[in-house]
């Protein structure tokens, strides 16, 4: 057998890995890569949590295949240079690496394929169930709405394509440890120490799979669960799914063998995941524009100010404050919340979807490019929605409905702390004596609400109107 070398990316484990199986099953020894890519990491602030996520995660990946007989060759620069450095140096007969669906990814991965010239650059399907082309309509063309595509999504599966790739049997192909496998250290990376200890967000293999444990004994009721921020319906699992510290076939086929509403409704979420994937490969351009053409000439607001107070969490709306400062406090922001607050900007203040799509890409612990650009459009009306562009939520009403007795507001907004149930979703409403008898004066201490609902929704629907017209 010849030699090969597996390059981790988006892939942190040493489990059920299509790339790792397939070098290990058909070479000999097997060499394994992570770059720590100066192309991604540099733009990225110095107290990004993603740096020190990765890190923990590259450790302990490390770790599990030292115990496996392997190693971890460890590189920090532009994997374009890196990877055919490192193939010409061990003399390999092929890369193999998971696949990537995003624009940069994939004109990276053309790159180091071209600069590998006689070395096989060999790539897999591992961070979805159906990648691709794979899901189509009866016509052959992709689907552009997610019902349908979930309907063929689920009519499509066979218990083939959830089962995981072995990795331990092969385990004595590994190549032996190396002397230069050491990890740089968070500053060498460039990053500062961040909170992820504070928030005790669990990191790497061992963690995902806490918490995926935890999640098991609440998904029946994830359900009836899920869109309460106050309370623990979710998974939390996005940003190793982000990561690949987890595997999306051993959730996937555990969601599928259970009976409960509340595990087919995550299973529709995991296959959410798989449809943004789609329409990225599918329509690259939906990076920088609207998924529907039409939109493109959509006239949006100017208005730095009010997308500072959006940013902020001080819009005067107080379950979009509470949500935008719990992204800022923790990386992380609730499923309904990050539709709540996309609407708001988009469609109560104006202003390109493009602005928030980028704040979240900023702040995102689990960012992915496909789920958060699919997320934005859809709450836009700009991108794969069945629902007509009219629909816009109201910041009050979404308040009162999923967060009835204000407890995640008062997590998060403590200026409001005082506020009884009755004024919580709307305190400007209070008169000035009882803002006194609340501890905060609406305007001083909370800023009184940055645009009228209702005029902001004539606005919308005049900005629509105007595009379809």
């Amino acid at each position: 057998m010849s030699a090969a070398l597996v390059w981790f990316r988006r892939d942190l484990r040493s489990y059920d890995h299509a790339a790792l199986h397939h070098a290990l099953k058909t070479h000999r020894p097997v060499h394994c890569v992570f770059v720590f890519d100066t192309t991604i990491l540099d733009p990225l602030p110095r107290l990004d949590r993603r740096g020190e996520f990765i890190l923990r995660a590259v450790e302990e990946l490390a770790a599990a295949l030292r115990a496996m007989g392997g190693g971890l060759i460890v590189r920090h620069g532009d994997a374009r240079v890196e990877i055919p450095r490192l193939a010409a140096e061990l003399g390999v007969a092929a890369v193999f690496a998971n696949r990537d669906y995003e624009p940069g990814a994939m004109a990276r991965d053309e790159e180091v394929e071209r600069r590998l010239a006689s070395t096989d650059f060999r790539e897999f399907k591992d961070q979805v169930i159906f990648e691709r082309d794979e899901v189509k309509t009866q016509g052959g063309t992709p689907f552009s709405v997610f019902t349908p595509y979930k309907n063929a999504w689920l009519k499509r599966l066979d218990p083939a394509d959830l089962q995981p790739w072995p990795v331990e049997e092969y385990a004595a192909h590994f190549a032996p440890p190396r002397d230069d496998a050491a990890l740089p250290t968070l500053q060498q990376l460039g990053f500062e120490a961040t909170d992820l200890a504070e928030l005790k967000l669990p990191t790497g293999m061992s963690g995902a799979q806490a918490l995926f444990r935890d999640f098991t004994e609440r998904i029946d009721d994830y359900a009836a669960r899920r869109d309460f921020p106050a309370v623990k319906g979710t998974s939390y699992l996005s940003a190793h799914l982000r990561f690949g510290t987890i595997s999306i076939r051993q959730l996937a086929a555990y969601a599928h063998a259970q009976s409960s509403r509340g595990a087919a409704t995550w299973l529709a979420e995991l296959i959410w995941r798989d449809f943004y994937h789609a329409i990225l490969w599918h329509h690259p351009r939906v990076a920088t524009q609207c998924f529907k053409p039409a939109f493109d000439a959509l006239r949006w607001d100017h208005g730095p100010e009010l997308f500072a107070a959006w940013c902020a969490g001080r819009t005067g709306y107080p379950l979009v404050d509470a949500a935008m400062r719990q992204l800022t406090h923790s990386g992380w922001m609730h499923n309904r919340l990050r539709m709540v607050t996309a609407s708001f900007l988009s469609k109560d203040l104006g202003l390109d979807w493009r602005q928030g799509e980028a704040w979240f890409a900023e702040k995102l612990l689990d960012f992915d490019l496909a789920a958060n650009n699919g997320g934005w459009q859809w709450a836009a009306s700009t991108g794969c929605d069945a629902q007509p562009w009219f629909r816009i939520f109201n910041p009050v009403t979404q308040s009162e409905k999923f967060d009835a007795e204000g407890c995640f507001i008062r997590r998060y907004v403590p200026e409001l702390a005082g506020v009884p149930q009755k004024f919580i979703h709307a305190p400007w409403t209070m008169r000035a004596a009882q803002q006194t008898a609340c501890g905060v004066r609406i305007g001083h201490d909370y800023p009184l609400p940055v645009v009228d609902h209702a005029m902001a929704r004539t606005r919308t629907l005049e900005r629509f109107k105007a595009v379809r017209e």
